[in-house]
């Protein structure tokens, strides 16, 4: 059967639609990706595949500045294909399209080392892809998010360049656009912190194995609690990485353990975490509720609960992601004297999550996520050291 592919040309305006391509084996999700795209204003579809390689073949007519790759097709599979496409296009956005099996998660993370900016668990069932609405409402805002922000930082080099070669006379007459406002900061938390929240979204996989890799110190002294918006299967796997990448104890959280010092505890994906006191012993509350932000795992619930349980002691960190989860619950623990960290815009996937701590003034820093680490590490070891439970 032969795909066709709807190729338009290159876009030369500055302000036209994001560029999107599909790429999937299933005559029914190509389908519905491809209406759910050409009805959505800002998108444009110019490229439906049905294997990697025919995607490879055509990606030079289509020119996409989005690709949706499926993981498993015949042929030549998502993953093979991903460097392939990445090596065309230096900002080309790759999000990988998967069930939620355990060797589709382990596939889609290993993609995320490879470069692909996110990836979407898909439905179960050709059925349930008509059927499900949130599905359509996360796929259309991850094109959005990560496509605008290709988009700005393509017109940012552009503009970088351009100003660079121009006589000095037309820089005169033109100024480079002035930086970003910087985010109004609160003090530096009084108290050493005992327990280190981190919390992310798009992007966040990579980041937080960046981070938690360069602060074992701090892991051994303290527990880690991790919210990484992620479907069920896939948080299981992703904490079995951050086992190998730190050299310590990850696993998903579960319902009644002991939170302890020396161990990193994520959220199964699906349960929101919190954080309860039992016989004086800070424990895990898992709970099944209803979504918080479009998320669960939501960040709000957890930092809700650690500020009643360590207050000023708790210390989170915001890192990349779409959306504001995390703000609500941010601005609890500043009232009950905790402290936050926000990862910059610049080194984000997409400053979504951190933007809107940094934005309503309740971070004591923002910084490159290369920076966060070290600034990590200081805090936990200034102030007066305290050897009491958590």
């Amino acid at each position: 059967m032969n795909i066709a592919i709807a190729v338009q040309p290159p876009r030369t305006d500055r302000n036209g639609p994001i560029r999107v391509m599909v790429v999937d084996d299933a005559i029914v999700m190509r389908g519905q990706l491809a209406r759910w795209i050409e009805t959505e204003p800002g998108l444009q579809l110019v490229g439906l595949m049905r294997s990697g390689r025919e995607a490879i073949d055509g990606f030079d007519r289509a020119a996409p500045d989005v690709v949706i790759l499926d993981v498993d097709m015949p042929d030549t599979d998502g993953i093979t294909a991903l460097p392939q496409l990445l090596g065309k296009k230096n900002d080309l956005v790759v999000i990988m399209a998967s069930t939620l099996t355990l060797h589709n998660a382990k596939i889609s993370l290993r993609a995320l080392a490879l470069g692909a900016a996110d990836y979407i668990p898909k439905p179960q069932t050709t059925r349930e892809v008509t059927s499900v609405s949130s599905f359509r409402r996360e796929l259309i805002e991850k094109i959005k998010a990560l496509g605008l922000r290709r988009q700005q930082r393509s017109e940012r080099a552009k503009h970088a360049i351009a100003y660079r070669e121009s006589p000095k006379a037309t820089r005169i007459a033109s100024p480079p656009p002035p930086p970003p406002v910087a985010p109004q900061l609160r003090s530096k938390p009084a108290a050493t912190p005992r327990v280190l929240l981190v919390a992310a979204s798009t992007g966040g996989p990579q980041a937080i194995n960046s981070l938690l890799r360069g602060i074992g110190e701090v892991i051994d002294q303290a527990p880690v609690l991790v919210v990484q918006h992620m479907p069920p299967t896939f948080t299981a796997v992703f904490a079995e990485h951050l086992a190998r990448a730190t050299g310590r104890p990850a696993s998903e959280a579960v319902d009644g353990e002991e939170i302890l010092a020396g161990r990193i505890y994520v959220a199964p994906g699906g349960m929101h975490m919190r954080v309860e006191r039992r016989s004086g012993v800070a424990t895990i509350g898992l709970d099944d509720g209803a979504p918080v932000n479009f998320c669960k795992p939501a960040a709000d619930p957890l930092f809700d609960s650690a500020a009643e349980v360590w207050g000023s002691r708790a210390l989170a960190v915001v890192l990349t992601g779409m959306g504001t989860d995390g703000m609500r619950g941010a601005a609890t623990l500043v009232e009950s004297g905790g402290s936050i960290i926000a990862q910059d815009e610049e080194s984000s996937v997409v400053w979504g999550m951190p933007g809107a701590v940094a934005g309503a003034g309740l971070c004591s820093a923002v910084l490159p996520l290369d920076q966060i680490g070290q600034r990590v590490i200081r805090l936990f070891a200034g102030g007066a050291s305290e050897s009491s439970g958590l």
